[in-house]
């Protein structure tokens, strides 16, 4: 039987083989079982069944996979595990931003008590 077999670097080879298994086609061709598998259409070639005269094999590289790191089956798991705190109410957050300024403007002239005396300043240490 004659096969066509598509190598890696993208070259056609023309293979014939008398007896038509597995091994004799990856002897012939030259790959090595561990490293890389041959394909027909897009689907790997498990039975030499599944070949047929004058049709187009491809060699191609088994990828490294396998486990990969973090399973999804634990996804969450830190944030399940820490314990709630909840928040806390009687500190209020300090005011930022327009909110300050607003606050220093109604302290400084909107809210003055004008007492007796002369005005005294910010760090004046006199009573």
């Amino acid at each position: 039987m004659q096969f066509f077999v598509k190598q890696l670097d993208g070259t056609n080879q023309v293979v014939e083989i008398d007896q038509l298994t597995l091994d004799c086609l990856y002897d012939v061709t030259g790959v090595d079982e561990e490293v890389s598998y041959l394909s027909l259409g897009g689907l790997p070639v498990e039975d030499a069944n599944q070949l047929s005269e004058n049709c187009t094999v491809e060699v191609l590289t088994r990828l490294p996979g396998g486990k990969v790191h973090g399973s999804l089956a634990r996804a969450g798991k830190v944030r399940n595990q820490t314990p709630k705190v909840e928040k806390n109410t009687e500190k209020r957050k300090k005011l930022t931003g327009r909110a300050k300024r607003r606050q220093q403007y109604t302290k400084r002239f909107i809210n003055v008590v004008v007492g007796p005396g002369k005005k005294r300043g910010p760090n004046s240490n006199q009573k």
